[in-house]
């Protein structure tokens, strides 16, 4: 890179790690709606097994769209220098885990506060306090879509 040139040292890393992630969404979005089409798809009303698929492939698909249009527009940050996030990565490690050991052994509700919890616990920016609000928030909205709304046989509490 020649000297007093515009673009930090970075740019074209980040660029065609966007484009190409973008290129990678698409890629995988068309082809789960290609292999939805190979089922029933049916209409809102009557869902066929291939509804599913080709609603989230075409999802995946347009955001890997706007990820690879917006690559020429990010603000460029040289990668070199940033540290790994290890809290984070270890907290949304363990909020999966927890999920999945106090789902199945205390239910949906105490499942649902465990991971938002220890994930929000992810951020430093967060506090003790906030994630608990977030947590209990999170709970009522589980309990909201998945019992009221969507009539769901989940047990809220288990014990054992």
């Amino acid at each position: 890179m020649e000297t007093g040139s515009p673009r930090p040292r970075g740019f074209m890393n980040r660029f065609h790690r966007d484009y190409y992630g973008g290129a990678l969404l698409i890629f995988i979005g068309l082809s789960a709606v290609y292999m939805g089409f190979g089922y029933h798809i049916g209409d809102l009303r009557h869902m066929g097994p291939g509804y599913f698929p080709v609603a989230v492939g075409s999802i995946i698909a347009a955001m890997g769209v706007l990820i690879a249009i917006g690559a020429r527009s990010h603000k460029e940050i040289d990668d070199e220098y940033l540290a790994p996030e290890w809290r984070g990565w270890i907290c949304i490690v363990l909020s999966i885990v927890a999920f999945l050991v106090i789902g199945h052994w205390g239910g949906l509700i105490p499942a649902t506060f465990a991971i938002v919890f220890i994930s929000a616990m992810g951020d430093k920016q967060n506090t003790v306090k906030g994630a608990f609000l977030l947590s209990a928030a999170m709970c009522l909205v589980a309990w909201l879509v998945f019992v009221l709304g969507l009539q769901l046989q989940f047990p809220l509490f288990t014990w054992g």
